[in-house]
């Protein structure tokens, strides 16, 4: 059987750790957290399910998550954030591709709870990730919050059954939190790419975001959670552009 090593980013994250680690036991032969210096009891519970606990300072999640797969003791690795748990039938299939693993790279469902539901349209779902694979031919790129796992050239990716369940806002006005924070974020770093937003463009981002996301990515059959999520990323997406604005309007010329 392979072994299997779990890496895990945190910062505070005492809520929501606890699922993800019981979610674990039994699959991982190894756990790994790495902790950008929380003041909370994520340590406290990352030793009681038995991980190996990693301080390290966050300059950014691909830095991060790069760090944490280069930490495990297996090359064979899987990546999860702290607010993810394993569904019973993801747990069958990472279970059986430890008997034989016969692919670089495995990918996966996602699947979102927002503030007690889970959604299933609004572009939210299957939401695949690449999350599983030997470090060897795998690395995290992308750039700002838009970081993801990617293969070497050429190497083989199986999809696996089921789902991984991620609690992600227990709340709007965490939601909108998240918003503010991640539009300054990508504002800038469109801005740096020299990227620009007319007036036309902020005013029209907003209907179009939220058509596309609910009438044609279905967030209708969503119900009222469905209308919540593309009417706020929608705001968000109107946001970041006219945050982006903002930028050009103050400095003019890109700045670093």
């Amino acid at each position: 059987m392979q072994k299997l090593s779990v890496v895990i980013i945190t910062l505070n994250e005492e809520k929501k750790l606890g699922a993800c680690l019981a979610s674990l036991q039994g699959v991982a032969d190894e756990i790994v957290v790495v902790d950008s210096f929380s003041t909370d009891k994520t340590e406290e519970i990352s030793r009681e399910y038995g991980a190996r606990f990693v301080q390290h300072p966050f300059t950014g999640y691909i830095d991060q998550k790069n760090f944490a797969m280069a930490q495990a003791g297996n090359d064979h690795v899987l990546s999860l954030d702290a607010d993810e748990v394993l569904s019973p039938e993801l747990r069958k299939s990472i279970l059986e591709v430890k008997e034989n693993w016969t692919h670089d790279g495995y990918s996966l469902n996602r699947l979102t709870n927002y503030c007690g539901a889970w959604v299933r349209h609004c572009g939210w779902y299957p939401d695949v990730k690449l999350r599983m694979a030997d470090r060897r031919t795998a690395s995290w790129t992308g750039i700002k919050i838009h970081e993801k796992m990617e293969m070497k050239a050429g190497e083989a990716v199986r999809h696996l059954k089921g789902d991984l369940l991620h609690f992600s806002y227990d709340s709007i006005q965490g939601h909108l939190h998240q918003i503010n924070h991640f539009t300054d974020l990508t504002s800038h770093e469109l801005y740096i790419q020299g990227r620009k937003a007319g007036i036309l463009k902020i005013v029209l981002s907003l209907p179009v975001r939220f058509c596309r996301d609910y009438f044609l990515k279905l967030g209708i059959l969503d119900g009222y959670t469905g209308f919540l999520i593309c009417s706020l990323s929608a705001w968000a997406t109107m946001l970041k552009y006219a945050k982006l604005k903002a930028l050009w309007d103050q400095h003019k010329s890109p700045i670093r």
